[in-house]
Formats: C-alpha cells, structure tokens, sequence
C-alpha cells in the first residue's frame, strides 16, 4: 500500500491542502509533529505539514520528520522552492534574524508565524489541552466508576469507546471489543440482529428517534448467557445526521434469574395446589356417589320393601286359610282380592327395578326414522285407560306437515308415557283437566318439538331446578321413586335434544321436548348437561 502522508487541521471547506514548512527541528518541532500530525485520508486534507528545515539533521524534530516521510532541508531559505509549495511558514526559533530573513526573500503567497505568535497560541492551546485532559480523566473516572455498561457506537454499529465495568464483568480487554461489530461481540455473530430474528434496539432507536429500552441476552467472552437490560441513546448532528450511540446496559441475569426460580415456585405451589384440589374434588365425588349409593339404596329399599311385606302377609293369609281346610267361598273371594293385590305390588317392584335399569343404562341407543305425530298418537292410546281413570280430556293440535325425525321409538314413548303419567296425577283432583298436546316444527332450529300442557296444580318455583335430579319427587309416599324424569331426560339428551318446563302453581305446567331432525355429533351426545341448567334456561313462572 502507498504511504500516506500526514496532515493536520482537517476542514471540509478547503478545496486543497494548505502544505506548510517548519523552521527549527528542536523539542518544538517535536511536540508539534506529535500531536499535529496524523495518516491523511483522501479528500479530507484541509492543512499538512510538508516540509522540515533545520542546519542540524539529527535533531528531534529533523528525525521524527523523516520517520513520518516527510521532506527535510537544511537551509530555511529552501523551503520558498516552489516544489514544495509551501503556502504558510511557522518559525519555530526564537531568533529575528531568521525571521527577518525569511520576510525579506519569501515570495508573496508564502504568510509567515512569528515564533512570539505561534508560541502564544502554542501556551493557550496547551492550557485548554490541560484543561481537557483533565476533565476528560473526571469524566472517564466517572464513567469507569459507574456499575452499569457504557458503550459508544458509530452508526456502523462499530464499537468506539466502553467503559472499565464493561471490560471487567465481561472479561474482555479494549483490543478485543473497540472497533469491532456489537453483534460480533454480544451475539458472536456476523449477523445483525435485525436479520437474525432478533429485535435490534439501535435501529428501533433511529427509526423512533429516540431513546429504546429492551431487555435482550447477551454472551460474555466466557460463553455465558447474560440478561441485559439495555437503553439506546440516538446522538444527532446539527443537520439532522447520526453522529454516534450511547448505549446504557444493566446485567440483571441474577434478578431474572432469582424472578425465573419464583417463578418456578409458584408454578409448583400451583401444581401442588391444583394435585390438592384434585384428590379434594376426588374424593369429594367419591363421597357424593357414596352418598348418591346409599340414597338409591335407602330409596329402593324402602319402595320395594313396602310392596314385598304386603305381598308376604297375603302369602301368610292364603297359607292360614289352606292350613284350616276351611274355605268357604267368602274366603275364596277374599284369596282371590289376596291374589290381585299380589299382582299389582309384584307389577309395582317391576316398575321400580324398570326404571332403575333405564336409568343406569349406557348402551348405545338405536336410531330409525319415525313419524312423531303416530308415535304421541300411539302413546296417548296406551294410556288411554289411565286417563279415563283420572277423567282427563285430551286435546290434539298435531302439526300435518311435520317432518320425520331419527330417534328410538322405545325410548321416546317411554319418555311420553313418563310425562303424560305425571299429567293425568296431577289433574288426579282437579276439575275440568285437559291435556293438550301440540306438536310442530322449527325451521331456524332445524327441529321438532312436542309440548305436554295439563291444568293441574302446578309445580312450585323453589322444585323447579331439581325437578330432574334422581330420586326427587313431589308425589305423595309410595308413589314413585322420582327416577321417571331423570330417565327422560337422560333419553331426550341422548337424542341430541332437550327438554324444558315451564309451570305456576294453581294454572298448570307445560313439558316441551324438542329434538333434533338429524341427531347431533357425538360430541353433543357426549356433553350431556347439566339437568339443572336446562330448568335455570327456561322461561319459568
């Protein structure tokens, strides 16, 4: 490469180096070559000094020139030879009579400094230089005092100055961190950060212009991953143009650390909670399917432990009449209401185990298509004795243009019989009962629905949300185990559909079963409900 030759006082203005002449190589000259010069770059020379004259060629001044590659004469009047074009002379000998001299033979585009000049801007620069020094040591001790990291960048992203703290928590020296990439440094990588998937504060900082803040992790000469809360500061030239960046960073790799360790801790408390909460509900469920276990059990027991002792004293009865030999047809008459009770107690456990095995059941049902107007037709049949008994009149409002649904027609009918059942015993004492079944379609909904209203006593508000719960009922004793709605409502359910009721006390109650025309996802099936949510949807008065 070509040797550059040194220049001082850089101005962008000058439109071509300003070549100046020393006179005198002594300490002066020494000084001056040492804190003037420096290698030139293309296109930012504004003055250079070209040229040392001293008689002596082993002065200071004299060597240190030509180490710089400068031009050496021994006579000053040589420096007024035009090949050196020499613009401005600088005596650096306090003798007149060199000066006079050069004043007198110099040619009129050569200016000349005095020796009492040049040393009087010489003392005042030295002053300030001092002064600088100085402040430049308390502002570094400052600097180097501070526990958090400084960093000076150029807008390359170059790394020119940082502070001791910086050097000794990272364990780097100078040489290895000034004048290379931060990224180079922090992330050991070629890449930027903003091409590497990693947010870049720098470029946040110039396209917000102003100060940004992250946290970001970085790696330490010895590989470890610090935690760094870092503060980007833009400086800008009077133009408008990035001049330079401070960064403020702060290692807080412990406080995130010791913030990850809670972290931890709590996530364990709540995992340990939660296995607490866990086993809790577990056994709290297994308490209440006990408890559930011994009211069906007690519930059971009790309806059909009625039904079996009256059934065993009209065995006893018949077997006393038999062991007399005595039977008259009186008493055969009476065997015979004997036999008949018998009949109707033992029909009576059926029901009761019935329904228990309804309710219980979890096989799959089996769907065909069915016409839900025939099948409430063939339901009311069915019970058309049990309403006569009751002197409940039917009223039918059956939609014609109804259309066929997808459902068991075993399961549907018995959850029609269930509700019309519960119809004809709450009319059982009321004047005028009329049941009136309506059925029709939903197109928005894309379902049927089949409403059951009687005129009896109504049901009261507070029974309403357990009204299909097991084992509740309102039917006086001996009358039923209150497994009858819970059945039929498993059943709707498991048709996709839901049931709702709506009911005031002294005017009557209204049972609607709506169901799908296509039955829902299994998923629907799978959800079930709460029965106690579709009583809480309803609009019940």
């Amino acid at each position: 490469m070509p040797k550059k030759e040194p220049h001082i006082f850089i101005t962008d203005k000058a439109p071509s180096p300003i070549n100046i002449g020393l006179v005198g190589g002594g300490d002066l000259c020494l000084e001056l070559l040492k804190k003037m010069t420096f290698p030139s770059e293309k296109g930012d020379v504004g003055a250079r000094i070209r040229t040392v004259a001293d008689w002596d060629a082993q002065a200071p001044g004299m060597v240190l020139a030509r180490k710089l590659g400068l031009e050496t004469v021994e006579d000053y009047q040589d420096l007024c030879d035009p090949k050196f074009d020499i613009r401005l002379i600088i005596v650096l000998v306090p003798d007149n009579f060199i000066l006079w001299d050069i004043l007198n033979k110099r040619p009129a585009h050569i200016r000349v400094l005095a020796f009492d000049v040049f040393t009087l801007f010489w003392q005042a620069i030295g002053i300030e230089e001092r002064k600088l020094r100085e402040r430049n040591q308390e502002v570094e001790t400052i600097l180097n005092g501070i526990e958090d990291f400084i960093l000076v960048l150029n807008p390359d992203m170059d790394i020119i100055e940082v502070n001791e703290t910086f050097l000794k928590k990272m364990y780097y020296t100078r040489d290895e961190v000034i004048g290379r990439k931060c990224h180079e440094v922090f992330r050991k990588t070629n890449l930027q950060c903003s091409r590497d998937a990693v947010v870049c504060p720098l470029n946040e900082a110039i396209r917000n212009q102003r100060p940004s803040q992250r946290v970001m992790s970085r790696v330490n000469k010895r590989g470890e991953d610090r935690y760094m809360e870092v503060t980007i500061y833009p400086i800008w030239e009077k133009g408008g143009k990035l001049s330079k960046f401070i960064e403020v960073s702060r290692d807080i790799t412990d406080r995130k650390k010791e913030e990850e360790k809670i972290t931890r801790r709590l996530e364990q408390m709540v995992a340990e909670r939660t296995r607490q909460l866990k086993e809790t509900h577990e056994k709290m469920l297994h308490q209440d399917k006990m408890a559930s276990l011994g009211k069906l059990s007690a519930s059971v027991v009790h309806e059909i432990n009625n039904p079996i002792a009256g059934i065993l004293n009209l065995i006893l009865l018949i077997k006393r009449f038999y062991a007399e030999e005595k039977i008259t047809h009186k008493e055969s008459e009476r065997i015979a209401r004997y036999l008949t009770l018998m009949e109707t107690e033992t029909r009576r456990i059926g029901r009761i185990a019935s329904n228990l095995l309804a309710f219980s059941r979890q096989t799959k049902i089996e769907l065909t298509p069915l016409d839900l107007n025939r099948l409430v037709e063939k339901t009311l049949m069915v019970n058309s004795n049990l309403l006569k008994i009751h002197n409940v009149k039917v009223e039918k409002d059956l939609d014609p243009h109804i259309p066929q649904i997808v459902g068991s027609e075993d399961q549907l009918q018995q959850v029609f019989m269930n509700i019309i059942s519960n119809a004809a015993e709450a009319m059982e004492s009321a004047q005028n009962a009329v049941l009136t079944v309506q059925t029709q379609s939903s197109s928005g909904a894309n379902a049927v629905a089949v409403a059951f209203r009687d005129t009896g006593h109504g049901i009261p508000r507070q029974n309403l949300p357990r009204l299909f719960e097991p084992f509740f009922t309102t039917k006086k004793k001996g009358k039923g185990v209150g497994l009858g709605l819970s059945v039929a409502y498993g059943i709707v359910q498991e048709h996709g559909g839901a049931m709702r009721v709506d009911s005031k006390v002294g005017v009557g109650t209204v049972f609607t079963v709506e169901l799908p025309l296509k039955k829902r996802t299994e998923e629907s099936q799978a959800g079930g409900g709460d029965p106690n949510e579709q009583h809480q949807d309803s609009d019940c008065r």
